[in-house]
């Protein structure tokens, strides 16, 4: 079955608009991302299933976010934005770069869907059942998963 994605834009809209402007902090970029968002669904939408639409969105919108923050980064629009960019990039890049190895060797050992919980309970704050809900999951499972997960940390972190 096809997705409606007018239907979608009524519904998780505004869901999908939270989501760019915590991403993004700026109110017009994070509204011109969630119509990315809903331009991505409507050019996919053939291919796409119709479960957990909630999750699916949050996923897109994660994806365009990050890809306009890493295109900032890139071609910052005006001088400014450039020194500060530099400054920021300069930073910390070593432990940046140790974050993400860590992120990639922890993401690798568990199921992918693992990393969605993830950020939606650990990083969005939902609760344990919301977070079945998006997922698809018991709650006991989402449990499950994010047991895995510390686990899998305490090991890198005993390495």
């Amino acid at each position: 079955m096809a997705i409606d994605v007018e239907a979608y834009y009524r519904r998780y809209g505004p869901q999908v608009l939270r989501r760019c402007r915590f991403l993004l902090r700026d109110e017009e970029r994070a509204v011109d991302a969630m119509h990315d968002v809903f331009v991505q669904l409507l050019r996919h939408q053939g291919a796409l299933e119709n479960s957990a639409p909630s999750s699916l969105l949050h996923r897109i919108a994660t994806r365009v976010c990050l890809n306009r923050l890493r295109g900032a980064r890139r071609r910052p629009e005006d001088a400014e934005d450039d020194l500060v960019l530099r400054i920021a990039a300069s930073e910390d890049a070593e432990a940046r770069t140790l974050a993400r190895g860590a992120l990639d060797w922890l993401f690798g050992r568990v199921p992918a869907s693992s990393r969605d919980i993830a950020v939606l309970h650990l990083v969005d704050g939902m609760t344990l059942e919301e977070t079945a809900r998006e997922v698809g999951l018991s709650v006991s499972g989402v449990r499950k998963r994010l047991r895995a997960l510390s686990s899998a940390l305490r090991e890198l972190e005993a390495a």
